[in-house]
């Protein structure tokens, strides 16, 4: 099969699922048993919900998985509880939830060589067209890729299913000293690892972390592993800060308070850190605190915006321009599964304490609900099977 049909996204269709007369939402309290292929879906409606849907079989190129560990991103609680991110990524019928995926091979497909049933792997999920002509493909920039296709991304379902079917040369090999749990945990760090590498952090930069949840804590692991110092890191919960603590001991916190100003949690910060910083990795996305990174920074600076906020925000333009404060942006990850699985098999950074809250497949709607509330004090909750 060509590169073309491999890539093809009309393979992922959505209504192929939807369509299929298999295809039911549970209705709450179902038990399901433990062989039928259910998933957790959210829809325009702003519903979780578990569904029913026909176990899939690999094509050439495929192998089926099952998955047995998914971890919430923030971005699948709000596509459920906002139901669009931007413009373009937009629930618009059914779809499913989940992107932080490993699992065990089942079966493979036709000319699938390098795989057999049994093999651990975790699944990198933005599967590009990977074609000549595309300009974002072929200089190896394939996150850019304008016909990707990203599971859990409208109107594609995600991995957070118990058979899901992947192209095989998109699964990347878990050592058998990393867990299904830490191989789930590879995209939240392909995320930092990516925003490390374009924000060339370098061996002693002072750095400071905005937002201590999943994105920031993972940053901070990356950051310390890449030998930043000093790292300092805030948030708005004090708990969240302390779980940074009890990461990174030598990490500097600072609370933020939502009455200050920008300029005054910038002077903290800095008081913090001994001094302007080398390089602020923005992992909030909200307006505010991009504000505060940008006055924590020193001339000649960079800030990196890792987070997610609203389309259209005011920068203070004329202190950034006249401190020479370049500000850069991140669209997922490219190339960066392989360099995770290594750090985590090495040892150099270790996931494992991230994941506070575990329920079964069947508790999906639950994990939801436990990820969406800031104070049942979740860093990342994991589903698994």
């Amino acid at each position: 099969m060509s590169n073309t049909q491999l890539e093809n996204p009309a393979l992922y269709d959505p209504r192929k699922v939807l369509d299929h007369p298999e295809f039911r939402v549970l209705t709450s309290g179902e038990k399901p048993s433990k062989e039928s292929n259910i998933a957790a879906f959210y829809n325009p409606a702003h519903e979780i919900h578990l569904v029913e849907k026909p176990k899939p079989k690999p094509g050439p190129g495929q192998v089926l998985i099952h998955v047995r560990a998914t971890g919430i991103c923030g971005s699948d609680v709000h596509f459920w509880k906002h139901g669009r991110i931007g413009d373009s990524m937009i629930v618009t019928d059914e779809c499913g939830s989940g992107h932080e995926s490993a699992g065990e091979i089942i079966e493979v497909g036709e000319g699938v060589t390098e795989w057999k049933a049994g093999d651990r792997v975790a699944m990198e999920v933005g599967v590009p067209c990977s074609q000549p002509s595309c300009n974002a493909c072929r200089t190896g920039r394939y996150n850019g890729c304008p016909d990707v296709v990203f599971f859990s991304t409208p109107p594609y379902h995600g991995t957070l299913t118990r058979w899901h079917v992947h192209p095989a040369k998109w699964l990347h090999r878990l050592p058998d000293n990393v867990s299904f749990e830490e191989g789930s945990l590879c995209e939240p760090l392909a995320v930092a690892l990516a925003g490390i590498d374009r924000a060339g952090l370098r061996l002693g930069d002072p750095v400071v972390i905005c937002g201590a949840g999943p994105i920031g804590l993972v940053s901070l692991l990356s950051a310390r592993a890449a030998g930043a110092e000093p790292i300092v890191i805030t948030d708005l919960f004090q708990s969240r800060l302390d779980f940074a603590k009890s990461l990174v001991p030598g990490v500097r916190t600072v609370l933020i308070d939502r009455n200050a100003t920008p300029k005054d949690q910038a002077e903290l910060i800095k008081k913090a850190a001994g001094g302007p910083l080398q390089l602020a990795l923005e992992c909030t996305g909200v307006e505010s605190s991009i504000h505060t990174a940008i006055f924590s920074v020193g001339f000649g600076a960079k800030v990196f915006i890792i987070g997610v906020g609203k389309n259209e925000q005011l920068f203070p333009f004329m202190h950034l321009s006249a401190n020479e404060i370049d500000v850069q942006f991140q669209y997922r990850y490219a190339n960066q599964y392989p360099k995770a699985i290594r750090l985590i098999a090495g040892g150099l950074i270790n996931v494992k304490p991230l994941v506070t809250h575990r329920f079964a497949l069947e508790e999906a709607v639950a994990a939801f609900h436990v990820a969406a509330d800031p104070a049942q004090g979740a860093i990342k909750v994991q589903i698994q099977d």
